[in-house]
């Protein structure tokens, strides 16, 4: 989600460090604050379409996608797990994306096949990448805090952190499709903070998205910050967390 190039949230703070109070652990959102999508996804779609004998425009499918995501906006389970690890929201998505796309529906013996390929490829290395400063961040943060994933994300997320070499920094991983709750829902902050051991004031969460993220974070009493790309990057983002020189 794109934000202004200035957020309330950075500006001056109580505490000397630029933070609220001690930080302790650090939650990072997923897709669009770790991680980002190697190819568009319309272009995606088109190709792996084509594959299957269905053509479409990358980019129609592209205004597409973002119409369904909005039409069908990331569902909450009222804190119960989907049984399905929420494949078929995404099966909505993908039947609504093309069907806009294409001014029809694909039939099932079409859409199904489709899907399947399409759920595994945003499972694989050749999906996404971590950003360039992504790394470099972890790295210089690594020992001095604990850190977590935090993201409105499938059970996938687990392989595409392997598949990008990150996992390794992290001590554990909450997706929505495992609380039940997708943020900015705070059942999904509590899980987290639950999971650390730790009291929310004690959990700073960063994420690109101001309402789920930002706002989401301090709803559930947690600190915040919106990384806010490209104007800024985790690197920047997390100085304040460093000792001075």
């Amino acid at each position: 989600m794109k934000a202004p190039a200035e957020d309330p949230s950075e500006r001056s703070s109580p505490h000397p460090s630029g933070w609220d109070g001690e930080v302790q652990a650090v939650f990072f959102d997923a897709a669009g604050t770790l991680i980002s999508l190697t190819e568009p996804v319309g272009a995606t779609y088109a190709r792996l379409a084509a594959a299957h004998g269905i053509l479409a425009a990358p980019e129609e499918l592209e205004k597409a996608f973002r119409q369904a995501w909005k039409a069908h906006p990331q569902p909450q389970h009222g804190g119960i797990p989907p049984a399905d690890g929420e494949r078929g929201w995404w099966l909505t998505l993908v039947r609504s994306t093309f069907a806009l796309a294409m001014g029809h529906p694909l039939p099932d013996s079409a859409l199904q096949p489709l899907f399947e390929d399409l759920y595994r490829h945003y499972e694989t290395a050749a999906a996404w990448q971590p950003y360039p400063d992504t790394v470099p961040a972890l790295e210089t943060i690594q020992g001095r805090y604990r850190l977590f994933v935090l993201s409105n994300f499938d059970q996938r997320l687990h392989r595409i952190l392997e598949n990008t070499r990150l996992a390794g920094y992290f001590e554990g991983v909450i997706t929505s499709a495992q609380t039940g709750h997708a943020k900015p829902h705070p059942g999904i902050f509590t899980a987290a903070a639950r999971l650390a051991h730790l009291p929310p004031a004690a959990c700073l969460h960063i994420g690109d998205e101001h309402e789920a993220d930002f706002l989401g974070a301090q709803a559930a009493h947690f600190q915040a910050r919106h990384l806010t790309r490209p104007q800024s990057d985790l690197i920047q983002l997390l100085g304040p967390l460093l000792p001075s020189p």
